[in-house]
């Protein structure tokens, strides 16, 4: 199984931003996780459409965006437009996830439903063969530095079982209090894709950061 790492730009230094986005490529970081919120699903507020085409240019890697807002199919081709790869959206969020799947692979890119930690899990199940990626929160969506929530871990092995089970290639990601320090538990556990901002941006350099992640992989 091949383990990727995302960046969490939300713990990024804005006046340094094209400096960071560079050194998490350079170092190995394959992935760029994006989060949009709305100040309705979710009570912050983050960034939107201007930030990932300004950006755009500066990567090579797999924009991962994250889409924490309500209705979140009346933007989908915008996003796609500003440099989306990847268009992650919550089942929480929407009235039809399907007719949102349908939209996101009808631009031609990769879909993703996520879930809150306190969503059923098996709600997402009757999506896991639609899309190309599973989103768990590991901590209630809408703020950074939140501590990983323990019960994560078996909701990962659950949804891992099923997955398996299923015959999917459905990669899993986990958001919300990875870091250095229970990186190997959640691989354990069966995730794959692993979303980090103080882990990657915060403390020591950028590089070393991951470093330590990937040497965990």
């Amino acid at each position: 199984m091949k383990y990727i790492l995302a960046p969490s730009l939300l713990a990024a230094d804005f006046t340094r931003l094209g400096e960071q986005i560079k050194e998490t490529e350079e170092a190995g970081a394959e992935y760029l996780h994006i989060d949009v919120m709305d100040g309705v699903f979710v009570p912050s507020i983050s960034f939107g459409m201007p930030l990932i085409e300004s950006i755009r240019p500066a990567s090579n890697q797999l924009f991962d965006v994250h889409l924490m807002i309500v209705d979140p199919e009346r933007y989908i081709e915008e996003f796609v437009r500003c440099g989306a790869d990847s268009i992650t959206f919550h089942l929480e969020a929407t009235k039809d996830p399907q007719a949102v799947i349908d939209k996101i692979h009808a631009c031609g890119i990769r879909a993703g439903i996520s879930i809150k930690p306190g969503t059923p899990l098996e709600e997402v199940y009757p999506y896991a063969d639609k899309v190309e990626m599973v989103l768990l929160m590991s901590v209630e969506p809408g703020f950074g530095g939140q501590t990983f929530i323990p019960e994560s871990y078996e909701r990962i092995r659950q949804l891992r079982n099923y997955i398996e089970e299923n015959g999917l290639a459905t990669r899993i990601e986990v958001d919300g209090g990875v870091g250095k320090k229970n990186i190997r538990e959640v691989i354990a556990a069966g995730a794959d894709v692993f979303v980090a901002g103080s882990g990657v941006f915060r403390k020591n350099s950028i590089t070393d950061n991951i470093n330590k992640f990937l040497e965990a992989f």
